[in-house]
């Protein structure tokens, strides 16, 4: 039996032992999808903190029960930071993050280092998947020359794979069982043991020609949202200087059966995905002298919106006979998109600091979010304040920042001195309502 025939029967059979490195918001869910249909799983992370959790049996994520672990665990799960663990696996995934620097390049560290951990492990039969969003070219040019750097060839000892995350936290219709999954190899072989790896946890599986169109694919995926997002928002600008519900307008056009996709606008863009991926690929078309102007257009109209909310803030606040600095603004919903606590690339931060530079007294209210967490670029020491009456009394205006279902919007209506709504949550306009 070849080195692959018998890795695609380990993978077939449950009997290999999957590894996943990075137990976030993309890892944990896959850990629980191999462990629930009845395979080893040991995850690894270089969070100490978040190891504790998992091995008391505790989630750090909102949408994950604490029981989901715990009955993990029962079933053999087992989290690490022992890199020396890696020969045990089988097949490694690799779920780690992908953030931009600070000049919006891409800053692959995170891919590089794990790599640089576990490649002195590897050894015959494994699978290696990359799922964290790239730019095209990485599993070939960063990945395959590490895995290669022990003697083992990939294709006939070494299966290296490229499989996009499509994780949506917190949305109800769609479980990393039922998402499509897109797998791409290195060669023929490598794509045999990709899917033989997915189709046993996801229930349709994608394959493509290679590990640079799956990463294709998955940039595709989010620049379209991206584009049609700051498409959206700039018709917002427009509407409003003309007097129109840019809401009203999307609802309208929405029931149209064909050629049209309703996207709402917003403060600007958040999460891990759309307001990152995009300058993956703008930074490498720059290798082939290409400039992609209309996905970099899309981010300059996105990342301006947290400047145009100050402007309806100032409008609103002026109506008033109040000046913007030493106002005090409570922000509601800090998370990047309601009814989650994902904090990532989240616009409300960016605006909430904005503030702070105007000399704004600001403070937050997020029932996902009861702390500010600490995040690499922003600091703010600050608890989720009550959305009561009397609090609410206290405030010059409320940011709608984004609109999670748990708060009170009745009672915000009744007691806000002015409301500054970026979401589009009050349809009937009233005296104290900005739309911004």
């Amino acid at each position: 039996m070849s080195v692959l025939e018998s890795t695609v029967s380990k993978l077939k059979s449950k009997q290999a032992v999957i590894g996943i490195l990075g137990l976030g918001y993309v890892g944990l869910p896959l850990m629980l999808r191999y462990n629930a249909v009845g395979y080893k799983v040991i995850g690894f992370d270089v969070d100490a903190d978040k190891l504790d959790k998992l091995n008391a049996g505790q989630s750090y994520i909102e949408h994950i029960s604490s029981d989901s672990i715990a009955t993990a665990n029962q079933r053999g799960f087992e989290s690490t930071g022992d890199f020396s663990r890696v020969g045990e696996c089988d097949a490694l995934v690799m779920c780690v993050p992908t953030p931009l620097n600070k000049y919006r390049e891409p800053n692959i560290s995170f891919v590089i280092n794990t790599m640089d951990a576990l490649k002195g492990y590897l050894r015959a039969g494994q699978v290696i998947s990359l799922e964290s969003t790239t730019y095209p070219g990485t599993t070939e040019e960063e990945l395959l020359p590490r895995a290669e750097e022990g003697g083992l060839k990939v294709g006939e000892e070494l299966f290296l794979v490229y499989s996009p995350e499509r994780e949506d936290p917190g949305n109800p219709n769609f479980e990393t069982r039922s998402i499509p999954k897109v797998v791409g190899g290195h060669t023929p072989a490598c794509l045999q043991a990709g899917i033989a790896l997915y189709e046993q946890a996801i229930d349709q599986v994608v394959p493509v020609s290679s590990t640079k169109t799956a990463e294709m694919t998955k940039l595709l995926e989010n620049i379209h949202r991206a584009v049609n997002i700051g498409l959206v928002n700039e018709m917002k600008i427009v509407a409003d200087r003309m007097g129109v519900d840019i809401f009203e307008v999307v609802d309208a056009a929405k029931t149209k059966p064909f050629g049209f996709t309703a996207y709402y606008p917003g403060p600007g863009l958040g999460g891990h995905c759309i307001p990152v991926d995009p300058f993956y690929l703008t930074w490498k078309a720059r290798e082939y002298g290409l400039h992609t102007r209309f996905i970099e257009l899309s981010g300059e109209v996105n990342r301006g919106m947290p400047e145009y909310v100050l402007g309806k803030l100032m409008d609103g606040l002026n109506n008033f006979g109040k000046a913007l600095k030493n106002s005090r603004v409570l922000v509601l919903g800090i998370a990047y998109k309601k009814n989650v606590d994902d904090m990532r690339e989240s616009p409300s931060v960016a605006i909430m600091e904005i503030l702070r530079n105007k000399g704004v007294e600001v403070a937050y209210s997020d029932p996902h979010v009861p702390v500010f967490p600490k995040m690499r670029d922003h600091v703010f020491d600050l608890k989720s304040e009550p959305v009561s009456a009397e609090n609410l009394a206290t405030f010059d205006a409320v940011l709608i920042a984004t609109d999670h279902d748990k708060f009170d919007y009745e009672l915000i209506e009744q007691k806000a001195k002015l409301i500054v709504d970026t979401r589009g949550r009050f349809r009937k306009p009233f005296d104290r309502l900005i739309r911004a």
